[in-house]
């Protein structure tokens, strides 16, 4: 399994985890996902400021309008979702830090994450949020077989992720890394990616044998983990966090060991739009600098995704 295939790829695997680590976390309303209309649409304000300190990097027509639109499928916390009738999350708060540097508002709209790339080409969008792992497929516009469907884009790397280990808090049994499992039993949801990296590490094991209790829902696979008849659950690390940060008050689960299978996540722009492009690099290059990028992974917990400089089309 490769970073390429993993999160927010194919939208159905990343979301059904998500889905089930939500139920556990807490009462979260999700929008629902149709096509790129203005459903869930967070503040919409028009009002620029040009006295920001990357206002004039701006495209005109950003400038004028006073808004960058952004399409985004906001139902995978605590990435982006809707709490209360509000997009909320890590990427808004980004997009917040982002807009204060540029001196307009990133308003945000709510739509099916494969259609997302596609309101970028019809221009529907100015950009897409949504946890979108930067590859080369997507930079040249190429489907999984490699054949020519659009345009492409061009990303502004902005946030790390792996998968992690969710593991029960104190970690009992001292598991650092999947290799620590062999000889264990560990929960997951059925039918997901994380159940392939499972499946892959028993092979691993050999004759030390992992034994995977495969559940309908992450919910059920989280609640043996806290039962203590699973040693570990595996999720995305931004979901993983948010997990441990929410469940039982934090008082249930922690993340364990490094992240694995380690990608980036891209600001999607047109590839006709530089301009937009390199302020937007240029805005988070200013708020990693400033302290306010950090601040909103420490409010989400999700500090172990941070980048160091904001890069453009760096995901392989």
């Amino acid at each position: 399994m490769t970073a390429s295939t993993t999160r927010r790829t194919t939208a159905a695997r990343s979301r059904i985890a998500a889905v089930g680590a939500i139920a556990v976390a807490g009462a979260l309303i999700l929008t629902g996902c149709g096509d790129q209309t203005d459903k869930a649409s967070s503040n919409a304000s028009g009002k620029a400021d040009n006295s920001a300190p990357l206002f004039s990097k701006l495209p005109k027509k950003i400038q004028d309008a006073g808004v960058i639109k952004v399409g985004s499928d906001t139902a995978y916390a605590p990435m982006e979702f809707v709490d209360g009738g509000k997009i909320v999350g890590v990427d808004p708060d980004i997009a917040d830090a982002l807009g204060k540097q540029l001196g307009v508002k990133l308003q945000f709209t709510s739509g099916t994450f494969d259609g997302l790339i596609t309101s970028l080409e019809t221009g529907r969008q100015d950009v897409a949020i949504s946890s979108i792992t930067d590859n080369k497929k997507r930079q040249e516009g190429l489907d999984d077989k490699g054949q020519k469907i659009g345009k492409g884009v061009d990303f502004v790397d902005y946030f790390s992720s792996g998968v992690s280990l969710i593991l029960k808090k104190g970690n009992p049994e001292n598991i650092k890394s999947l290799d620590d499992l062999c000889g264990r039993t560990v929960a997951v949801q059925r039918g997901t990616i994380y159940e392939d990296t499972f499946k892959a590490q028993a092979e691993k094991c050999g004759d030390k044998k992992l034994t995977i209790e495969a559940f309908d829902t992450d919910a059920e696979a989280q609640t043996r983990v806290k039962a203590g008849g699973a040693v570990a659950d595996l999720n995305d690390y931004p979901v993983a966090a948010y997990i441990a940060k929410t469940s039982g008050g934090g008082n249930d689960f922690e993340v364990g060991g490094q992240q694995s299978d380690v990608g980036l996540f891209g600001i999607a722009v047109s590839k006709d739009n530089t301009q937009l492009r390199d302020a937007l690099k240029d805005a988070l290059d200013a708020i990693i600098k400033d302290g306010s990028y950090a601040k909103v992974l420490e409010k989400w917990n999700v500090q172990g995704s941070a980048v160091q400089s904001a890069t453009i089309n760096a995901g392989k």
